[in-house]
């Protein structure tokens, strides 16, 4: 799993842009979280998707809070950590936080969004 950073506005709009050629899931992370740890050591360990299925993009929140501030607010959800967003057509048609992270849901979404 390669991971695109995400740390500023300027490649958020960029992300809303690429949504429109293929999917893209918004990883939020706190690095002092296990909870958000295992999360995202679940994504890593599964993560079966190429490059044109889907990019994932990686949010250090606690680095980047106003990012993650903007994020809820453009898309409309309640901020949470760990927290992944999916978006398409520059729009967030999923989201899930926690433990309901997970490679399974997103590839369900996925093919059920096609």
């Amino acid at each position: 799993m390669n991971w695109n950073l995400l740390t500023n506005s300027q490649e958020l709009n960029q992300i809303v842009e690429r949504s429109h050629q293929v999917p893209c899931l918004i990883f939020k992370h706190s690095t002092r979280c296990s909870i958000s740890f295992m999360a995202k050591h679940r994504l890593e360990e599964k993560w079966d998707f190429t490059s044109s299925q889907i990019e994932p993009y990686y949010l250090d929140l606690l680095s980047y809070r106003n990012v993650s501030n903007e994020i809820a607010e453009r898309f409309q959800v309640f901020h949470e950590s760990p927290q992944i967003l999916l978006i398409k057509d520059g729009e967030c048609f999923h989201d899930a936080s926690h433990l309901d992270i997970s490679v399974e849901e997103i590839q369900e979404v996925i093919s059920d969004s096609d």
